[in-house]
C-alpha cells in the first residue's frame, strides 16, 4: 500500500511538472509610449502605440504600432515591424501577425529576413519558431555572398541554414548562372543539391544534369542523372561527372562519351579525365576513339588512350594491347602514336597491319596520311619487314621480306611496294587458276604491284639468287621464309573485334552494376598526373578517388 501511494505521489509530482513545461507563455508588454484600453477603436485589444516592444520565448518584436489580444495571446503589428530571434534571425516587414501559442509569425509588405549568412527579401513570409521553418508563395529573392538566388516559392530551414526552391529557381554567380525546379541550397556552405532537369551556364561551359551537387563557394560539381557538359565543341557525358570550374578540370565515370561535335572526334569508355586549359584527355577501361575520315569512321583501341592538342593539332596516345580498325585496314601494336598534323601514326612493338588480304609486319610501322585529303598516303615498315598474302585458291602464301618496306596507296589501298635490303620473296604464279610454278628468290630490293590488294607482279632487282619452281620440285618445309608467323586468326574484321576478351568482360561487368550504382559517387575530385602532367616514360595513372559528401 505504502509503495502504491509513493508512486501515486511520484506521478502527480511529474504530471505537475509536465503541465507547467507545456503552458502556453505569454506575449510580454516590454515598452510602449502608450497604451489605450479602450474597446471602442479594436474590441478585446490593448492598443500599444509608439516605440513598441513585446518579447515571446527568447523572440523581441518592436513596431511602431501595435493591437494586442492578451486573452487569445496574439498581436497585430504596424509600422517598421522588426522581429528578432536570437543572433540567428531578423525580419523587417510592413505588418506582421504573431500568435503566441502556436509561436506563428506572419509578415507581410516589403519583407527583409536575414541570418549571418544571408537575406531573403519578398513580399509575404510565413514563420513557424515551432518546426524553425519559414516559407514563402510570393517571388523571393535571397543574397548568401556572391551568389543571388530568385524563386517563385521557397522554404527556408533555419536551424540546417538550408533553403528549399520549388518552382522557377534562378541561382546567378559571377562566374555561372543557375536554373532548375528544385533546389536545396545551404547558406553556411554555400553546398546546392538539384533534382530535376538543371542546367548551368558559364562563361566557358554549359551543364546540364537532372540530380547534382555544386559547391557554390569552391566552383566544384558533382553531376548524375543524365548529365553532361559542354566545353567550346566538346561534349562530355557519364553516368557519374565530376567538374571543377577554377581547374576547368572534368571527370566521368561509368558510360562515358566525350565528342567534339565540330571537329567529328568522339571517344568512349568507363573513366576519362578531360582537362581543358591543358587540352588533354585521358581514358581508359575499353577506351575507344573514333575519327571521321572522308566518309568512313577510324575506331582506335588501347587499354589506355591520352589525347593532346587542339583539334588540327591532336596527338593520341595508346597503350596496352593497342587495335584499330577501318573498313579497309586494321591492325595491332602494343602501342600507338598519332600526330594529327603531321598525319603520322606509329605503330610501336609488335606491329601487324591488315589490308585487304596482306599482312604487314616488322620492328615498327608507320602509317602516313594527307592532313588535308584525310587519305592514307603511304606506308613504311621499318626492319624486318615482312608482307605475307594467303594464295587465293588456297595453296600456300605469297611473302616478301626485306630490311626496310615503303608502301604507297591509292584510295586507301596499297598499290606500290618497295622493299629495301636482303629482300626475299616466294610467288605462287598461275595461269588461268592453274599453278604453274613458283617464284623463290634473293636479292637487294623487290618491287610489289597490287590490283584491289592482290599482289600482281614481284620484281627482284640486283639478283643473286632466284628461281620458279614447279610445285612438285619445291619441298614443303622450304616455302616458308625464315620469321614467317601467319596471324590471320588475329584479324579485326569488324569494329566489335576490336576489344579483347578481358575489356569486353570489363565492359559487360559495368553496364550490368550501372543502375545499381548509379547514385554512387565515385569520381575523384583532383586531375590525376596523367592528366596534369604526360610523362612518356611512365604512362600508367593512378587515379585519386574522393567522394562528395552529402549535407
Amino acid at each position: 500500500m505504502k509503495k502504491l501511494f509513493f508512486l501515486f505521489i511520484s506521478f502527480s509530482f511529474f504530471w505537475s511538472h509536465f503541465s507547467i513545461a507545456q503552458e502556453k507563455k505569454k506575449i510580454i508588454l516590454e515598452y510602449a509610449d502608450f497604451t489605450d484600453h479602450n474597446q471602442t477603436e479594436i474590441p478585446g485589444a490593448v492598443v500599444l502605440i509608439g516605440n513598441v516592444r513585446v518579447n515571446h520565448d527568447g523572440a523581441i518584436i518592436t513596431c511602431n504600432k501595435a493591437y494586442q489580444f492578451i486573452d487569445e495571446n496574439y498581436i497585430k503589428l504596424f509600422g517598421n515591424v522588426k522581429i528578432n530571434q536570437g543572433d540567428t534571425l531578423f525580419m523587417d516587414s510592413r505588418y506582421a501577425e504573431y500568435n503566441g501559442d502556436k509561436k506563428f509569425a506572419y509578415a507581410t509588405g516589403n519583407v527583409n529576413m536575414r541570418s549571418p549568412e544571408m537575406s531573403l527579401v519578398t513580399d509575404t513570409i510565413n514563420l513557424d519558431r515551432n518546426t524553425q521553418q519559414a516559407y514563402y508563395n510570393s517571388y523571393g529573392t535571397i543574397v548568401s555572398g556572391e551568389n543571388t538566388l530568385k524563386s517563385k516559392s521557397g522554404r527556408f530551414f533555419i536551424a540546417q541554414k538550408k533553403y528549399q526552391f520549388l518552382t522557377a529557381v534562378t541561382l546567378t554567380n559571377p562566374k555561372y548562372v543557375m536554373k532548375t525546379n528544385h533546389l536545396d541550397y545551404y547558406t553556411n556552405s554555400g553546398h546546392s543539391y538539384v533534382f530535376g532537369p538543371t542546367t548551368i551556364t558559364g562563361k566557358d561551359s554549359f551543364i546540364y544534369t537532372e540530380k547534382g551537387f555544386y559547391d557554390t563557394k569552391k566552383n566544384l560539381a558533382h553531376l548524375l542523372t543524365k548529365s553532361y557538359i559542354k566545353q567550346d565543341t566538346q561534349i562530355i557525358k557519364g553516368d557519374s561527372l565530376y567538374y571543377d570550374r577554377n581547374k576547368q578540370f572534368s571527370s566521368a565515370t561509368r558510360n562515358v562519351s566525350v565528342t567534339d561535335t565540330v571537329n567529328k572526334f568522339k571517344v568512349m569508355g568507363h573513366y576519362a579525365e578531360v582537362y581543358k586549359m591543358k587540352d588533354s584527355l585521358f581514358i581508359e577501361k575499353r577506351a575507344l576513339a573514333v575519327t571521321q575520315v572522308e566518309n568512313d569512321s577510324l575506331y582506335t583501341h588501347a587499354k589506355r588512350l591520352v589525347v593532346t592538342g587542339k583539334p588540327g593539332s591532336r596527338i593520341m596516345r595508346g597503350y596496352n594491347n593497342a587495335r584499330f580498325y577501318k573498313t579497309d585496314m586494321s591492325g595491332k601494336c602494343d602501342s600507338i602514336h598519332s600526330d594529327e598534323a603531321r598525319g603520322l601514326t606509329q605503330l610501336i612493338k609488335r606491329p601487324v597491319v591488315w589490308n585487304g588480304d596482306s599482312q604487314l609486319t616488322g620492328d615498327v610501322i608507320h602509317i602516313i596520311s594527307n592532313s588535308k585529303t584525310e587519305q592514307i598516303d603511304s606506308l613504311k615498315v621499318l626492319s624486318n619487314a615482312f608482307i605475307i598474302q594467303k594464295d587465293t585458291l588456297g595453296t600456300g602464301y605469297n611473302q616478301i621480306k626485306g630490311k626496310n618496306l615503303y608502301g604507297k596507296f591509292r584510295d586507301n589501298k596499297l598499290y606500290q611496294v618497295d622493299l629495301i635490303g636482303n629482300a626475299e620473296k616466294i610467288f605462287y604464279m598461275y595461269d588461268k587458276e592453274v599453278l604453274f610454278g613458283i617464284d623463290k628468290g634473293v636479292g637487294s630490293r623487290i618491287h610489289l604491284e597490287l590490283k584491289d590488294n592482290q599482289i600482281t607482279s614481284a620484281t627482284l632487282f640486283k639478283k643473286t639468287e632466284s628461281q620458279i619452281y614447279p610445285d612438285a620440285e619445291l619441298p614443303q618445309n622450304v616455302r616458308k621464309l625464315r620469321g614467317f608467323i601467319w596471324r590471320g586468326d588475329e584479324i579485326i574484321k569488324t569494329k566489335d573485334d576490336i576489344f579483347p576478351p578481358e575489356e569486353q568482360e570489363i565492359h559487360d561487368k559495368i553496364v550490368k552494376d550501372s543502375d545499381k550504382n548509379k547514385d554512387k559517387v565515385d569520381t575523384p575530385m583532383t586531375p590525376s598526373k596523367e592528366t596534369l602532367n604526360y610523362d612518356k616514360n611512365n604512362p600508367k595513372p593512378k587515379p585519386k578517388k574522393a567522394p562528395v559528401k552529402a549535407e
